[in-house]
């Protein structure tokens, strides 16, 4: 199985973030993220095909948003809070305060 693309912190641009937070459903995603801290792709409460899903899950983790772990078949979803934390300060939780 190939690895995942998870931009480092450096990597972590600003206009990605806000790019992928201006589409209501993946703001849904982070916000049950926020509540459930890690879970597995198929409980995240969102009702769309698996294939939307993944495509929303792929933006947000490209983004630098999501930390996406593989454990046997499940993959697991969690909010990257540190990374997020280092590179712009405040701005997750200003977020998360306003859904």
């Amino acid at each position: 199985m190939r690895e995942l693309f998870h931009p480092t912190i450096d990597q972590l641009c600003l206009s990605m973030i806000l790019n992928a937070l201006g589409d209501p459903i993946r703001l849904n995603i982070i916000k049950n993220l926020a509540i459930q801290r890690e879970t597995t792709c198929a409980c995240c409460n969102i009702n769309l095909t698996k294939s939307a899903l993944s495509h929303h899950f792929k933006v947000l983790r490209e983004a630098g948003l999501i930390n996406v772990r593989i454990d046997g078949k499940q993959r697991f979803l969690s909010i990257r809070y540190d990374d997020l934390e280092g590179r712009f300060p405040g701005l997750l939780n200003t977020i998360i305060n306003c859904l």
